[in-house]
């Protein structure tokens, strides 16, 4: 019955290969990309408990060959704009290798970018997040590699032969063909079985017409009973490949979160350098006008002309702020398209509106700030007590050390990572040690039939097989272990990685506690700034109407007026530098936790406290 099942399925596998013969390297990849993404979608719902669609191919039309044509951007040669934009050569065919292009060609962004928009377009233009993409894909692809080892694999070979014999009196010619297909499958226990059928057609062409057909049937076991056995060892390459697809998933959803708040923070940066610019521009004017003041006052004798040029001065300041403030917001925006994926000369601008959503977001702070004084001032040598930041106005995100580090350690996939490989390492140890044993191994083999191979068996019968007739042999080896110095060393180096896995999980446990302390108090210190520039900014405004009334009056000189101005404009950098520091805290804070949830096209989903439990 075997020898049936064998034939049966060697019959079948020849049908197989013959057909993969016939298969294209894009059927190919595609077979790649079916496997992959099954690992893939087993892995994410192994790790996350859901999953997500997530492709490497890159579009036909991406948005930065858009905006390169599109906007008549200069460009280098036809790999600035794409692979498929590849002139063919020897080497590189794109029809062979890719699929047609889709019609759908790339949006290109004609209104100022939203964040929400940003971060779709990082996600799926960023060289990084390509990369981060591509990373992950490989580790389905080297796993689904590592599992063929325990698949059927299956070998063919086909060979004829002609030949003419003329040492004798008459010619002899004579036709050989013979094929052979081999199977073979290594089991997760370490044993391994494969066979061969063979068949082999001999005939003669000239004399008197024979022929004969041979056929062979070849199977073989191997058996290891001590060194190398058992599902724990054998198995190892395959559990570990399976488990850096794990890693390989958790990394990647903490490269989207870590991505997500830095494109966020350099967004952030970009609108905080665009405000400058409107505050450096305020200032100018402010500027100007007390110069022109100034000078109608020292032209009426009631300024002294020093002090007009004190004023020339700080508007000549105020001009190089200005215009230093605009190239910084230049290069901040180009650095941010660069960051993007996209042409640093392509023309795109940021929403200016997301700002007022910030400071409407940061405005519950200081609705009830009262900068009022004191009605009676106490005395100076009376005692003084500094006031400590309180909760009164902490945002949502303001919680408990204790309960931040809980919910990180709960959550922060990069924890995870560090724990399983002190698993993995454990489990080096032991396939170590058991590289330590004897090596026991039990071989069988099994033939039947016979093979046709020259010319003088074209007259013999057709072989037939018949399990009777077969050959039968086992054989068991012994390495009684008498030299294990190399696997001596392994074992002693695999121990010393053990501990180092430990030190290192614990240190990613520390250093996500550091994490979140750190942003914890970065809440707590960007929200006091808040509220302290939110006075100062008020304090300024009401310090330059009162300075410009007393210049007007008579009653202070100009460098009153330009310092209540430089205040001024210090103030009002410094409360946007505080709505966005904020901000960043925020989701900073968020991503250390691990509770930033970013989908593979960028969109982030934000905590709620109260989610989970508390």
């Amino acid at each position: 019955m075997i020898f049936r099942h064998m034939i049966k399925t060697a019959f079948v596998a020849l049908v197989i290969v013959s057909t993969a013969g016939c298969r294209t390297a894009v059927m190919h990849r595609h077979a790649a990309d079916r496997a992959a993404q099954m690992r893939l979608q087993q892995a994410q719902a192994q790790a996350l408990g859901s999953t997500e669609a997530l492709t490497v191919e890159r579009p036909a039309d991406t948005l930065r060959r858009r905006l390169l044509l599109d906007q008549l951007l200069p460009h280098g040669a036809e790999t600035s704009l794409g692979t498929r934009d590849l002139p063919p050569n020897r080497f590189w065919d794109p029809a062979r290798h890719l699929d047609p292009p889709a019609d759908t060609n790339a949006v290109v962004p004609l209104s100022p970018l939203t964040l929400e928009e940003s971060l779709r377009v990082g996600a799926a233009n960023s060289r990084e997040f390509q990369d981060a993409k591509e990373t992950l894909y490989r580790s389905a692809l080297d796993l689904d590699l590592e599992a063929d080892a325990f698949r059927h694999t299956f070998a063919g070979m086909l060979s004829g032969t002609y030949a003419s014999d003329s040492s004798g009196e008459e010619t002899v010619e004579s036709a050989q063909g013979s094929s052979t297909l081999g199977i073979t499958r290594k089991f997760r226990n370490g044993a391994e079985l494969s066979g061969s059928i063979m068949v082999d057609v001999v005939k003669l062409l000239t004399q008197e017409p024979a022929s004969s057909l041979g056929l062979m049937v070849d199977t073989s076991i191997s058996i290891p009973l001590l060194r190398g056995s058992g599902r724990d060892i054998a198995g190892e390459p395959l559990r570990q490949a399976e488990k850096n697809l794990l890693y390989a998933v958790y990394t990647f959803e903490r490269f989207k979160r870590t991505f997500a708040v830095q494109l966020a923070t350099d967004y952030l940066s970009v609108q905080q350098d665009r405000q400058a610019i409107r505050n450096a521009e305020e200032n100018y004017k402010r500027l100007v006008a007390a110069s022109r003041r100034a000078r109608r006052l020292a032209d009426a004798g009631r300024l002294p002309e020093f002090q007009f040029d004190q004023a020339v001065q700080d508007e000549l300041r105020a001009r190089t702020r200005w215009i230093n403030a605009r190239q910084r917001y230049a290069s901040s925006l180009d650095a941010f398209k660069l960051r993007l994926g996209l042409p640093p000369d392509a023309d795109i601008a940021l929403d200016p509106s997301e700002l007022k959503g910030l400071e409407a977001g940061t405005s519950r702070f200081v609705a009830d700030t009262n900068t009022a004084p004191a009605p009676r001032a106490p005395a100076v040598d009376g005692s003084m007590k500094l006031r400590e930041p309180d909760t009164n106005a902490a945002g949502p995100l303001e919680m408990e050390p204790e309960h931040a580090i809980r919910l990180a350690l709960e959550s922060r996939l990069d924890l995870r990572v560090a724990e399983g490989r002190v698993e993995d390492a454990q489990r080096k140890v032991h396939v170590a040690a058991d590289a330590l044993r004897a090596e026991l191994t039990l071989l069988g083999r099994a033939q039947a039939g016979e093979r046709r191979n020259s010319a003088g068996s074209a007259g013999e019968p057709d072989a037939r097989i018949d399990p009777a007739d077969g050959l039968f042999s086992g054989l068991i080896t012994l390495d009684p272990a008498l030299e294990r110095t190399a696997e001596r060393t392994t074992y002693r180096k695999r121990l010393i990685t053990l501990e180092e896995a430990v030190r290192n999980a614990q240190l990613t446990e520390d250093r996500i506690k550091l994490d979140v302390l750190d942003d914890l108090r970065r809440l707590v210190q960007s929200r006091e700034n808040l509220l302290i520039q939110r006075d100062a900014v008020r304090l300024a405004e009401k310090r330059v109407a009162s300075t410009d009334l007393l210049l007007q009056a008579g009653r202070a000189q100009i460098r009153d007026v330009l310092e209540s101005q430089e205040a001024l404009l210090n103030a009002q950098n410094a409360l946007i530098a505080a709505m966005v520091s904020y901000r960043i805290s925020e989701l900073s804070l968020q991503r250390d936790m691990g509770l930033l949830e970013v989908s593979a096209n960028g969109l982030w989903s934000e905590y709620t406290p109260g989610e989970k439990n508390q």
